[in-house]
């Protein structure tokens, strides 16, 4: 086989770490952009700030600061072992929630990219012949931003595929339960002999990494061609 076992398993534990992770994000990114793209409100611009953070710092502090606060020691994950024993720190599960964290941001910004360039006549249309807020959302809203729901969710997914310094500080290196991808090739790279086993996965990473993307792009054209847009940008 092209790749061990113990490669296979990294390979497959992340994808169910980014796939666990997309599905996070996707209902609480599609909120938050709404918010950020049509509400006014006080406070607005610090959410857009929180949203924004994972971006800018070092990748090892959000996962420090998931640590103390959804550790076994921590204020929530103490209540949690507590109450229900439910432990996340160095968990898949932990790995998947320091994932979302990071890819938050790449799920809300074309999300909200895309709303920002809805029509609004379209939606004030629905109003006007009777249907409510959450009927125009769900059968105006949402359809039209599928371009921008789909590039949100290709990025998330990868960025999870990719993400190595909070799952590193959150859930550790831990083999068989919290070693994905990345993390499988940091270690390969600092034993002896690991280095065919780092270029393996590294190829993977490309390849999976491009997929994705090539996915994403005949998804959002299929979907743009289903709405009638036409990008300025193509002859």
């Amino acid at each position: 086989m092209w790749l061990s076992p113990e490669e296979w398993q990294a390979v497959a534990l992340s994808a169910r770490v980014a796939l666990c992770a997309t599905l996070v994000c996707l209902p609480t990114g599609i909120a938050v952009a709404y918010l950020l793209a049509r509400r006014r409100f006080p406070g607005k611009f610090l959410l857009d700030a929180l949203v924004q953070m994972p971006m800018v710092l070092p990748p090892v502090v959000p996962g420090y600061l998931l640590l103390l606060l959804l550790g076994t020691q921590g204020p929530i994950g103490g209540w949690l072992k507590t109450h229900f024993g439910i432990v996340i720190a160095f968990t898949w599960q932990g790995a998947a929630l320091a994932s979302a964290t990071m890819a938050f941001p790449l799920m809300v910004q074309p999300v909200r990219l895309a709303l920002r360039m809805i029509d609004g006549r379209l939606e004030q249309a629905a109003s006007t012949l009777g249907a409510p807020p959450w009927r125009v959302f769900l059968t105006v809203t949402l359809p039209l931003a599928t371009p921008g729901i789909i590039a949100g969710a290709v990025l998330c997914f990868t960025r999870s595929l990719g993400e190595f310094g909070a799952t590193m500080a959150f859930v550790g290196n831990i083999p068989g339960v919290t070693r994905t991808l990345p993390l499988a090739i940091y270690s390969y790279t600092h034993v002896p002999g690991g280095d065919a086993a780092a270029m393996r996965l590294a190829t993977l990473s490309i390849v999976l990494a491009l997929l994705a993307l090539i996915v994403s792009h005949l998804i959002s054209r299929r979907a743009e061609r289903l709405l009638g847009y036409r990008s300025h940008a193509e002859p």
